[in-house]
């Protein structure tokens, strides 16, 4: 089985945008010691607690920090950008760190509806675009535009030998079947909603359609994990975790609280229901329960790669947690 890394970069409380963003470049390079297969970076906006805002200047630094480790976007919201200037931007990520990087492309909005008219300077694009915008981008990465594409002349520069792969991030049947219909590969969001997980990868399964850069459909599932030595300590740790959910979920402070924070707090019923249910979007233990786990979720699945999101309180922690994955599956 392959492992890789989600990274939104948070911000536990006490810290800042600085060390957080440094603790990605810290946690990519322990990463690919450890045989981790992608970095991906996320794109989020208008919050106080992620500091990964522009995936493109993040995999720039990630990728010149290391050698080997694939480096992506967990991904690019497409919705609001220009398929061409994206097609621009990650050719040039390829001519800079050939073979190394990937491009995961999202349909989220990014935010509000203020946000999201700030991200496209007031232009209010249909959602209901993003099909049309994927096969787009993928004509401008491979110079293949139909003729009566009405910018079919306008070519994505620098022209490279080799285009990164993409990659389409979805919790539905739709978003799957727009992954299969370009020939993509698919990542299901399983930390963020698992209920139609194994109807979307079915879907994209029976929709997938060959491209140049895949020939054969390819998928993985993107989940929260928390792993340490023993289970009392692992339940301990994702208490942060716990609680961060829980405010992403209302849209209140989205830095990552203490545990100490966290035990000091009285929940209502409703809250600790809703983090209960929270709980079905994670993988919490020890390595061998998160192994067992993870190796389920892989026959469920049908995937043999699992990209593994961490938003806990203690950076040095979350290091070990991805350390003891590493070494329980053997990277």
């Amino acid at each position: 089985m392959k492992l890789s890394v989600l990274d939104q970069a948070p911000i536990s409380w006490g810290s800042n945008p600085e060390e957080a963003l440094n603790n990605t470049l810290k946690l990519a390079n322990e990463t690919e010691k450890l045989g981790y297969t992608r970095y991906w970076v996320a794109e989020h906006h208008n919050t106080n607690g992620l500091a990964s805002a522009s995936p493109e200047i993040l995999i720039t630094r990630i990728a010149a920090h290391t050698n080997s480790i694939r480096v992506g976007s967990g991904g690019v919201l497409l919705p609001q950008y220009s398929p061409y200037k994206v097609a621009e931007n990650f050719k040039t990520l390829e001519a800079l760190f050939p073979g190394r990087i990937d491009l995961g492309i999202g349909r989220s909005p990014g935010g509000s509806q203020d946000t999201r008219m700030a991200l496209t300077d007031g232009v209010n694009r249909s959602m209901a675009e993003f099909p049309r915008q994927l096969q787009d981008l993928q004509g401008f990465l491979q110079n293949t535009l139909p003729k009566d594409h009405p910018y079919r002349l306008v070519k994505a520069v620098p022209r490279t030998e080799t285009t990164p792969p993409m990659w389409v991030l979805g919790l539905s049947e739709r978003g799957a079947k727009n992954a299969a219909e370009i020939g993509a590969g698919f990542i299901f969001g399983h930390f963020i909603n698992p209920e139609h997980g194994r109807a979307a990868i079915d879907a994209y399964r029976s929709a997938f359609k060959p491209s140049q850069r895949f020939d054969q459909l390819r998928t993985a599932v993107c989940i929260f994990v928390v792993c340490a030595d023993t289970e009392e300590e692992a339940e301990e740790l994702a208490l942060s975790q716990d609680k961060w959910l829980l405010n992403v979920g209302k849209g209140s402070d989205t830095k990552v609280p203490s545990i100490k924070e966290v035990k000091n707090r009285t929940f209502r019923q409703e809250d600790l229901e809703v983090i209960q249910k929270n709980r079905s979007r994670c993988v919490i233990g020890t390595p061998e329960q998160v192994k067992q786990a993870l190796e389920r979720l892989s026959e469920y699945y049908q995937t043999d790669e699992f990209m593994i999101i961490t938003n806990i309180y203690d950076f040095e922690a979350k290091v070990h947690s991805y350390r003891l994955l590493a070494e329980t599956f053997d990277l």
